[in-house]
């Protein structure tokens, strides 16, 4: 009996010394400082603002408005701040194995894609970004911070098998990521045009508004001018509900009776508008072309 109750003794030390008794400090800091920049990008890329310190047509743009600044219709600044945030979330797990082996699988995948991702930069884009850059060293000193802390509490851990599973599942995503950005499965994904992001940023900072309706067909036409930058366009919605319906109070009380109305430099343009005569307008100034070492999200 004294045998039996001091092997049960030993068991309970076992369990309970693989429970944290307090969050994982070093892994819930690296996250959060990491959910911070993600986030950051994530809102410059959802409210179509430009980014701090990514000058127009320098690296940051070209990458900004590539096909890889979006995933499955979803900016890749979403997904990102996504993996942090359940990065800060496993900090909170008490069983230690349990954290450790979630906590090691996201920050693996979130470091090869970060790699990937760095790779294309680098390669196809031609450009390097610091906020990339940021984004790998975060994500790599994450995994090499959860990589010793292994608990030596798993019995019969192996990392020939451990990395074998998951670097095969993980080379698996990327590569199906990797055709669903050069269009072999899926929709190609939307891609900005340089010139017409960067006029469409300079419209907004310069004051320019654009007042329309979502069924006006000249609004359609003005905004397909802009193709994917569209949406970057400092465009205000004028209609209630369906054609027919009042207008909103903003644009009843500036007097708009035609759609698109733009108003630029306090004069009034009721009609559809070329890249071209606005760029005259409001003196924009194409950018140069992208240069590796330029900026990048």
């Amino acid at each position: 009996m004294g045998r039996k109750a001091k092997g049960m003794r030993a068991a309970t030390a076992d369990i309970s010394g693989s429970f944290r008794q307090t969050p994982n400090w070093p892994l819930l800091a690296l996250s959060l400082v990491g959910v911070a920049l993600a986030g950051y990008l994530s809102w410059t890329a959802l409210t179509a603002t430009a980014v701090q310190g990514c000058a127009e047509g320098g690296g940051c743009d070209a990458v900004l408005s590539s096909r890889w600044a979006t995933l499955l219709g979803v900016p890749t600044a979403v997904w990102g701040l996504l993996t942090y945030l359940a990065l800060a979330g496993t900090a909170f797990i008490r069983r230690a194995e349990t954290q450790w082996r979630m906590a090691w699988t996201i920050a693996f995948f979130g470091a090869l894609y970060s790699v990937y991702l760095t790779t294309i930069s680098l390669t196809i884009l031609g450009a390097t970004c610091p906020y990339c850059l940021t984004s790998l060293a975060l994500m790599t000193s994450t995994l090499v911070v959860v990589t010793l802390q292994r608990p030596f509490t798993m019995r019969g851990f192996s990392w020939q098998r451990w990395l074998t599973w998951r670097g095969a599942i993980s080379a698996a995503m990327i590569v199906f990521l990797h055709l669903n950005y050069i269009g072999v499965v899926g929709r190609v994904p939307g891609v900005e045009d340089p010139m017409s992001r960067a006029l469409a940023i300079h419209l907004s900072k310069s004051g320019v508004v654009m007042y329309g309706a979502h069924w006006c067909d000249h609004c359609r036409q003005q905004k397909e001018l802009f193709g994917e930058a569209a949406k970057r366009l400092p465009y205000i919605e004028c209609s209630t509900g369906a054609q027919g319906t009042p207008q909103t109070t903003e644009c009843s009380s500036r007097g708009i009776k035609t759609y698109p109305t733009w108003f630029i430099n306090g004069q009034r343009y009721e009609e559809v508008m070329t890249q071209t005569r606005l760029a005259q307008l409001t003196g924009f100034q194409p950018p140069a072309a992208p240069t590796s070492g330029g900026a990048q999200p």
